[in-house]
């Protein structure tokens, strides 16, 4: 199956009912988020609480947090075009990214505000139908936060998800004002800008949290090995496929996966056999796992020779006699030329993995001193 038969498999309706709903959610906290900032801000006045004020501000950051969404989906929802041919889906990670800087700076800023306040403190005015509002803040940003959450994460949205954290610890901030409102009536005690400054360092450390996880994103993270694993079992659930490596996935937005893998297939399969099992394994995991295989590599393996299978045998004791190796596959013996070949994964934990590599490929050498050897050093990517 070539590229495009694969992309005319790809269901454009999921997509745009991905989008519609992730618009949708984003639409009701930004509508959420004024009202409740109107509120607050008026309160906030009227009983001259920085924290109150201050949270006002956290929700219009919401709003436009919600507004970032809607764009960075609407982008990211372009089609392939020459200058990008895998699409525009990692625009997502930016406004993810750009929702993180947004909690961030809101964290920092509630933090010197509530130093400032500390230092020259006032004295706050509550009454109890404004203590009455900001209660209902809290219920209002808590069923939000939870809502718009549970739906980032079954759309795969890191954007709705950080919108949905960030109205979470925002419902925390209501309701520690709420009760600093409340210790202030009953004691006269004011700990509003004290508790606003602990709050605040919650907050950036949440907005830490979210930029270095969304980066890591954007940098590239290994494959997950779950993932990998099961379009292993997929490939090599086909008949005559005795094993899948080199499976590599590369990620161009959430749902958009695109990869690699090899595949060891007996050396009697002509090429339109193998050219039909690459088609119907690239459609299979496809189907399964939405990921589009650009490539399949194919590695023979010795089928017709009893001696190639024992010297495969005998070569895999000593690979498998050094620490550290963790796979040995593609296995090959050319009698024509005289040429043992085969690749060899090395873990990442061993202290020097060229080290390793060149002293196996030395002891192979040292048994068969006649053969000739093409050994690769290999990476496996979903390597734990």
């Amino acid at each position: 199956m070539g590229n495009h038969e694969a992309e005319s498999q790809a269901s454009p309706t999921n997509d745009t009912a991905r989008e519609k709903i992730i618009v949708r959610t984003s639409i009701i906290g930004i509508i959420a988020n004024v009202f409740l900032a109107a509120f607050k801000a008026v309160i906030g006045l009227m009983t001259h609480s920085i924290a109150i004020v201050l949270d006002a501000v956290n929700n219009i950051s919401d709003a436009g947090s919600s507004l970032i969404t809607i764009i960075g989906t609407k982008l990211a929802g372009r089609e392939p075009d020459k200058k990008h041919p895998f699409g525009y889906g990692r625009i997502e990670y930016l406004s993810a990214m750009v929702i993180s800087v947004i909690v961030l700076y809101a964290g920092i800023t509630s933090f010197v505000e509530s130093v400032k306040k500390i230092i020259s403190p006032s004295t706050p005015e509550y009454s109890v139908a404004s203590l009455v509002i900001v209660g209902v803040a809290v219920v209002v940003k808590i069923v939000l936060g939870r809502y718009v959450k549970s739906v980032g994460e079954k759309v795969n949205s890191d954007s709705l998800v950080n919108s949905g954290a960030d109205a979470t610890l925002d419902s925390v901030i209501s309701a520690s004002t709420l009760v600093a409102a409340i210790i202030f009536m009953l004691t006269g005690l004011s700990l509003e800008a004290w508790l606003g400054a602990v709050i605040s360092l919650v907050i950036i450390r949440s907005g830490f949290e979210m930029l270095k996880d969304t980066i890591s994103q954007i940098l590239g993270e290994r494959n997950d090995p779950d993932l990998a694993k099961s379009i292993k079992e997929t490939v090599t659930g086909f008949e005559g496929v005795q094993g899948a490596y080199d499976l590599v996935l590369n990620n161009y937005g959430p749902d958009a996966w695109n990869g690699s893998v090899h595949i060891e297939v007996p050396d009697t399969y002509s090429a339109d056999r193998i050219d039909r099992l690459i088609r119907e394994i690239q459609m299979s995991v496809y189907s399964r796992h939405k990921v589009l295989l650009t490539a399949v590599g194919v590695y023979s393996v010795n089928t017709k020779d009893d001696e190639a299978r024992a010297v495969e045998q005998r070569v895999r004791e000593i690979v498998f006699s050094h620490e550290h190796v963790l796979q040995m596959h593609g296995f090959y013996l050319t009698k024509e030329t005289n040429t043992i070949r085969f690749d060899v994964v090395i873990s990442f934990e061993a202290p020097d993995r060229k080290a390793v590599f060149q002293q196996l490929t030395a002891d192979v050498q040292k048994e068969y001193p006649e053969h000739r050897l093409q050994i690769a050093l290999d990476t496996d990517f979903s390597e734990a």
